[in-house]
């Protein structure tokens, strides 16, 4: 019975010790932006940014080599990133143009966004020592039908460790979100 108990009380430890050695991750908090632009006179309307399909799986990609993709063992995304990325956008074009006008879609508004924002991310992954991220940004005036669309891309420094991937991800995703704000402004 004594053997039992310890067998016992040994997989609940070891058990308990597995729970503890896996770290979560967000990408979702929106920075505060250094300036502000003046308000687009309309709402700004947030399609949800579309990411490959290695990034729904919870656990953080690394890239081996142009072709292989491994995922960090103990290092997971806590959010679906499609989603998460869609609200951090979202917070910080309403930071960055001081107004709480801006939806995700399906807009829950009366009338139609001044101004629609569509990001398809066709690369977010760490690869050697960087993270790189490429992208497309379309942009379109829904009153007067003016669209711009430019292709986005950027790699930063990062190290092997899943928080430095994940803080270099992080600074990659702060580019984009300042080249989408550009974009609305100058549009």
């Amino acid at each position: 019975m004594l053997k039992r108990n310890y067998i016992a009380v040994l997989l609940m430890l070891t058990g308990l010790a597995g729970c503890g050695s896996s770290s979560y991750y967000i990408l979702s908090t929106a920075p505060q932006p250094a300036t502000v632009f003046r308000q687009t006179g309309g709402s700004i309307g947030v399609e949800k940014v579309t990411v490959p399909k290695y990034l729904f799986k919870h656990q953080i990609a690394v890239a081996r080599s142009s072709s292989q993709v491994t995922f960090l063992s103990g290092a997971s995304w806590a959010e679906d990133m499609d989603e998460g990325l869609t609200q951090r956008l979202i917070g910080f074009l309403q930071k960055k143009f001081n107004q709480p006008e801006v939806y995700g879609y399906p807009w829950d508004v009366e009338q139609q966004p001044k101004v629609k924002v569509k990001v398809q991310i066709s690369r977010f992954i760490a690869q050697g020592d960087r993270v790189y991220l490429d992208a497309s940004i379309q942009l379109e005036n829904m009153k007067t039908g003016k669209r711009k669309a430019r292709l986005f891309s950027v790699s930063v420094p990062s190290g092997s460790s899943a928080s430095s991937i994940v803080a270099a991800m992080d600074k990659a995703f702060s580019r984009l979100e300042a080249q989408v704000a550009l974009g609305i402004r100058n549009l």
